[in-house]
């Protein structure tokens, strides 16, 4: 997936593609384990998308930190 489909997701919808990413990386490994697996690349791909879904769920995190020390600091 694209960082910009992901960034428009919401946090619910980018924790169940997550959830769902990790599942499908599971079974890759499993297919690959077994010589199964018919493009290796895939794996190499679930990870990478892996990353992308968990550094934007960072980046949101950070800023919702950034805006409530923001709001207390404008408040005090």
């Amino acid at each position: 997936m694209k960082p910009a489909e992901l960034r428009a997701m919401s946090d619910e919808h980018l924790e169940l593609t997550l959830r769902e990413t990790i599942k499908n990386l599971f079974h890759l490994r499993f297919q690959s384990a077994t010589e199964r697996l018919e493009t290796p690349s895939e794996i190499r791909k679930a990870k990478r998308d892996i990353a992308r879904i968990k550094t934007i769920q960072r980046e949101r995190e950070l800023a919702a930190q950034r805006k409530a020390v923001e709001g207390a600091m404008g408040n005090g």
